[in-house]
């Protein structure tokens, strides 16, 4: 079963196309990047694909989950942490967690164990009495991500989470990623950053809503003849404005 599918995704809004027939698949246990420019289509398939939105047309799955006919059982199964996660600056680490297991109807027999993991996770149990309006930016993210993970989700989808953050907490996050990985989660992570797009075992690249290329980083550039994954991708984008 593939982790999400997506068959000829299109989302309108009035005459602006935001996506554009869109059609991928992201297998389970795998990282994959929707990478492009701001503006390109990126949040609004994140949208899509957790059943936030509906599209105009095509169709969608989620761990085996129709994203419009079962988006209601699809919200036990995933999580979405978007650019503007809403975090509680006014409440604690430790608060912040609970608040999020509330939502999530988590068993309270097995919450204090869960947050405890979590937090150890994310190297975040040394803060956990702190008010989340008084963490770095990194350390926001990171609660973020905590917060997402509490109701342990087969699906996680992350929406430029390291968009201005330092390089030293970008890589603490990454790693997080990975050993997510391990779990057999599937991500879905949406970037700008083509360097960190490189991280990712494929890579799908869009720009004015349209998925011009899929496949490794290493294909694409191998394909292109090119250095950098941001060599590949401007190149790609000049032969498709030429058709």
């Amino acid at each position: 079963m593939a982790g999400i599918k997506a068959s000829s995704l299109t989302r309108k809004f009035g005459n602006t196309t935001a996506v554009d027939n869109i059609s991928l698949e992201v297998e389970e246990g795998e990282i994959f990047g929707l990478v492009g420019p701001d503006g390109a289509g990126k949040t609004t398939t994140m949208r899509l694909l957790t059943g936030i939105l509906d599209p105009t047309s095509g169709e969608g799955w989620v761990y085996g989950k129709h994203i419009v006919k079962e988006a209601d059982s699809l919200k036990d199964y995933i999580a979405y942490m978007s650019q503007r996660f809403g975090l509680y600056e006014d409440l604690t680490v430790m608060e912040n967690v609970n608040f999020y297991a509330d939502i999530y109807c988590v068993p309270p027999k097995e919450r204090a164990g869960k947050i405890d993991e979590l937090l150890g996770f994310s190297g975040l149990t040394p803060f956990k009495d702190r008010l989340a309006g008084k963490l770095s930016g990194g350390m926001k993210q990171k609660l973020g991500l905590a917060c997402a993970l509490i109701h342990t989700p087969k699906v996680l989808f992350l929406d430029e989470p390291t968009n201005g953050v330092d390089p030293v907490s970008r890589r603490d996050f990454w790693k997080i990623l990975y050993d997510l990985l391990k779990q057999k989660v599937t991500i879905l992570y949406s970037t700008s950053y083509l360097d960190e797009a490189e991280r990712c075992k494929r890579v799908g690249l869009i720009d004015k809503g349209k998925l011009l290329k899929c496949d490794t980083p290493d294909a694409i550039k191998a394909e292109c003849g090119a250095k950098t994954l941001e060599q590949a991708f401007i190149s790609i984008v000049k032969e498709y404005e030429k058709s």
